[in-house]
């Protein structure tokens, strides 16, 4: 009887979940790229003045990610914590069309992404959660993949609001998807979620009961686990590389057709989330056979591609081609990289914390993306920055080849135990 409620609730709470994925696509990240359209075609910002505001607004969620790891491992109230960061993402967003000077959209903006940053490892923690170890990496891909169609959907019907009503229709798009992801979050059932696997603390082994009774290693595992360190550094310089270069070609875009700014961008992030569907469902479902690391290394080997062929051609379907190879590389990145964190804080009860710490990695990277991109594109120009961005993808590649180890089945170090020779040695 205990077993089939178990499996009912895990049946349940993996439709809730799937729906939550979707509808959280479009509140998780803010405003996201249309922010510079906004500011740029309404406000009338000059590109470095929406850098540093886009960057600020990313600091906030840098000195937010980490504590936001650690609230989720430590609390029990998963559900909650992700629908208050919801609402005040949404609130903050809907705001933004009254104010029209610098520090208040600086302000809300840092408050949203402060409030977002949960929302990765919460799912995460959730995910593990109620499905264990053995199918984290599949669940993952089915997050990812949820994740990506309800971007889709959502830029193709913002796309089609700005072009009839401006670009001001996309706040209010996120109101409804809000609405969806709290009753979506509020559908997954609290007692299928066991709050020590959440965690990263007690696994399963080979199909066995979950080990009771240990405790989290210190927070130092952050600063000793080497592999996590330089998993870390190639995170941060695929966002520094990646970041910058969407809200650059919707910037290109707007000034050649302010009318069609907003509905291009939307095409852009159509066409790359759907190109994402795919590619997470592919690492869910070949991942654990062919590889954690590889699967990395592809999605860092498509930014410098991608950062050359945007010099080539300033045509509206050219840009939005080049395009869907972010949706190869952005489509792996997201389902491996919590792969890969659980696979090195394994045993450590410390998962939710190194991902926090790796995001803030990604964070940083991404806060000087958009603000170098914004002033190499004022003193050299739009192609000078991709190229840019390029050469960072390229020295990423070769850090993760040469450096980071494959995590697939590795042993992260206990604080009661000895350092596995996967972790300790490399």
């Amino acid at each position: 009887m205990v077993d089939s409620r178990h499996s009912a609730d895990a049946t349940r709470a993996g439709h809730a979940l799937d729906a939550a994925n979707f509808f959280l696509a479009d509140v998780r990240d803010g405003l996201g790229p249309y922010l510079a359209i906004y500011l740029l075609t309404e406000q009338k910002w000059d590109e470095a003045s929406i850098g540093l505001v886009m960057s600020l607004a990313t600091m906030a969620g840098i000195v937010a990610q980490t504590p936001a790891g650690a609230l989720v491992d430590a609390t029990r109230a998963k559900r909650m914590i992700m629908i208050v960061a919801a609402i005040i993402v949404t609130a903050s967003s809907l705001l933004l069309p009254v104010m029209t000077s610098f520090w208040p959209v600086a302000i809300s903006q840092s408050i949203a992404n402060a409030a977002g940053v949960i929302f990765a490892p919460a799912i995460a923690a959730v995910s593990l959660g109620i499905f264990g170890a053995r199918a984290f990496t599949a669940r993952v891909g089915r997050n990812e993949t949820f994740n990506h169609a309800g971007n889709a959907i959502g830029a193709v019907i913002a796309g089609a609001a700005a072009y009839a009503l401006g670009p001001s229709a996309v706040f209010y798009l996120m109101a409804v998807m809000s609405a969806g992801s709290l009753v979506s979050v509020l559908a997954i059932p609290e007692r299928a979620i066991d709050h020590d696997v959440a965690r990263g603390l007690s696994h399963q082994a080979d199909g066995g009961a979950p080990e009771r009774g240990e405790q989290p290693s210190g927070l130092g595992i952050l600063l000793t686990c080497r592999p996590l360190m330089i998993f870390a550094i190639c995170v941060a310089l695929f966002h520094l590389a990646n970041a910058a270069m969407l809200p650059l070609v919707g910037q290109k875009l707007a000034l050649q057709d302010k009318n069609l700014g907003t509905s291009l961008m939307s095409a852009c992030i159509a066409a790359a989330q759907l190109v994402m569907v795919p590619m997470a469902l592919l690492v869910g479902a070949r991942a654990d056979r062919w590889g954690h690391k590889r699967f990395f290394l592809a999605a860092l080997l498509i930014l410098p591609l991608r950062a050359v062929l945007y010099t080539l051609s300033d045509d509206k379907a050219w840009l939005v081609g080049v395009q869907l190879l972010d949706g190869v590389g952005a489509g792996i990145f997201g389902a491996i990289m919590p792969v890969i964190v659980a696979d090195l804080m394994r045993n450590t009860g410390r998962f939710n914390v190194a991902q926090g710490a790796v995001i803030t990695a990604q964070s940083i990277g991404a806060a000087l993306s958009t603000a170098l991109a914004g002033f190499i594109v004022v003193h050299g120009g739009y192609s000078a920055a991709f190229l840019a961005l390029g050469a960072i993808a390229a020295l990423a590649v070769i850090v993760c080849w040469l450096l980071l180890p494959e995590t697939r089945g590795s042993e992260a170090p206990h604080s009661n135990a000895a350092p596995s020779p996967a972790i300790a040695a490399e």
